[in-house]
């Protein structure tokens, strides 16, 4: 479900004769007004921010009469993840193996959130941050759900053209996950998505044991980046020799979007490289994550 709530963090008087609004018991500070029913538990679940002008304000004088002090107004979208969070949390590991026996058992509870991400799709309204939570969330729940529904299997390469199926159902479309990753997520122009979501693969970056929110987006994405790169066992970088994951060779042009391959890894590695590093790339093991 999405919808729009507005949130004022200020002292704020509300007089408002409006039955369908419903003020949510928050901390002193913060008051929020939204447009239908919600519960503190969907609050959680706020997935994007924007900032608005105090001449936005305008439109909802219907609801707020007075603004004593006015520090902000927020519009969220939100999306409910919550039910692909705890998922994660019962079946992935802080390391990112991936109990897939896990996975096959609560199957209805994994289609059940899939089916969530077909009825509420993304639309104009929502937020990049907002959007890529979901696609990156979408990607790597149906990976899951492509290997629990051919488990037992040693790589996902034992399925035949894993990435070309077209599997996945959201609204009135239907995705193979090579979709989501080159016509929706590449396109989004940020790198980092190729450390946010996985295939399934020793090699891969692994699998966050959390669900993706546009509220921490951001934060999950650099911490991704930076612990891919910190891990001897993906890459070994020094100033003078690097040896790197296939992942910067198959989609080397995503790392120059802001400069060269050598200025995108020293902005998340703790290792100053040097321009002229000697390069190579690793083995890349596509036995299961688990």
């Amino acid at each position: 479900m999405s919808f729009s709530i507005l949130m004022v963090s200020a002292a704020l008087v509300f007089n408002s004769c409006d039955t369908s609004k419903k003020e949510v018991n928050k901390p002193i500070s913060e008051i929020i007004v939204a447009e239908e029913l919600v519960n503190e538990s969907e609050i959680d679940s706020i997935v994007a921010i924007k900032i608005i002008t105090e001449t936005d304000i305008e439109i909802h004088k219907d609801t707020i009469h007075e603004i004593k002090e006015e520090i902000g107004v927020i519009i969220v979208e939100v999306f409910n993840h919550s039910d692909w969070n705890v998922l994660l949390q019962q079946h992935v590991s802080e390391k990112g193996n991936v109990n897939y026996k896990g996975f096959k058992k609560e199957e209805l509870k994994l289609k059940s959130y899939l089916t969530s991400l077909s009825k509420d799709m993304p639309n104009d309204s929502w937020s990049k941050d907002g959007k890529m939570a979901y696609w990156i969330n979408a990607y790597n729940a149906f990976t899951i759900q492509l290997i629990t529904n051919n488990y037992p299997i040693s790589s996902i390469k034992d399925i035949e053209n894993p990435w070309d199926i077209e599997f996945i159902n959201l609204g009135d479309k239907t995705f193979s996950l090579n979709k989501i990753e080159h016509e929706i997520l590449r396109k989004m122009n940020d790198p980092r998505i190729h450390f946010g979501i996985v295939c399934a693969s020793v090699s891969c970056p692994k699998l966050q044991n959390t669900a993706f929110e546009a509220s921490n987006l951001d934060s999950k994405l650099d911490s991704a980046t930076k612990e891919f790169l910190a891990d001897p066992m993906q890459n070994n970088l020094s100033k003078n020799a690097i040896q790197l994951s296939k992942i910067f060779k198959w989609f080397a042009k995503d790392f120059k979007n802001e400069g060269s391959l050598i200025d995108f890894l020293n902005k998340y590695s703790e290792i100053t490289i040097s321009q002229n590093a000697k390069k190579s790339y690793k083995y890349y093991d596509w036995n299961l994550n688990e």
